[in-house]
């Protein structure tokens, strides 16, 4: 695993993008980790138009903020398509009984969007391991590599994110996230990435605050 290098490169003013890797090294995954930088870090990440961006972290890390912000135009997150059906079926309906719809019409929209071959900016709950790997063949078929920015957010900062969108999750699922979200922390701490996936952009709170765009070449 190569470290402070990635398929995301800064283009803030006056840090030039990184020379081009020798084709044999291409393939290498790569992290760079942004965190422990007093928000000192590049405005925009950059990557091809092929690939697809997978943004994870705890419920309340701030997932959908972010994704809303810096890419609103190549954003699929389930979280809207739930709002889009709760605006359709009665207030007193429990969400529990129409989930499994809400969940279908959302990876029928992310399939859509895959196949019409922009680059996407996709929410990822972090647990859903069959879900990267799709999204990496689907990456891959199109000609691309799938990203990962992971969201490491401290879980007390989290259930406040919570608390302040007004919607968290179970104990349980808390639970669930934290180990899940925590694995893919470690794993990418000590250069292992998710199978499939070619590099990990690892963010704190101040980190992904500073980030402005997600720009496709």
């Amino acid at each position: 695993m190569m470290s402070q290098r990635s398929g995301a490169y800064a283009t803030t003013a006056g840090v030039p993008p990184p020379p081009a890797l020798p084709a044999r090294t291409t393939a290498v995954p790569v992290l760079r980790d942004l965190r422990d930088r007093a928000g000192r870090v590049p405005r925009e990440l950059a990557f091809a138009e092929a690939d697809v961006v997978v943004v994870s972290g705890l419920p309340g890390s701030g997932k959908s903020t972010l994704i809303r912000r810096i890419a609103p135009d190549r954003a699929v997150d389930s979280q809207d398509t739930r709002e889009r059906w709760e605006g359709r079926v009665p207030r007193l309906l429990p969400y529990a009984l129409y989930r499994p719809l809400v969940r279908a019409a959302h990876y029928a929209g992310l399939r859509a969007r895959l196949r019409a071959g922009r680059g996407v900016v996709v929410h990822d709950c972090g647990t859903q391991s069959w879900v990267r790997r799709w999204l990496a063949r689907e990456a891959r078929r199109r000609g691309g590599t799938l990203r990962l920015l992971l969201l490491d957010v401290d879980p007390d900062t989290a259930r406040e994110g919570q608390r302040e969108r007004g919607r968290g999750v179970s104990a349980y699922a808390f639970a669930r996230h934290r180990r899940a979200v925590g694995r893919l922390v470690r794993d990418a701490e000590r250069g292992v990435l998710p199978g499939g996936c070619g590099s990990a952009v690892l963010l704190d709170r101040a980190a992904a605050t500073a980030l402005v765009r997600i720009r496709f070449h």
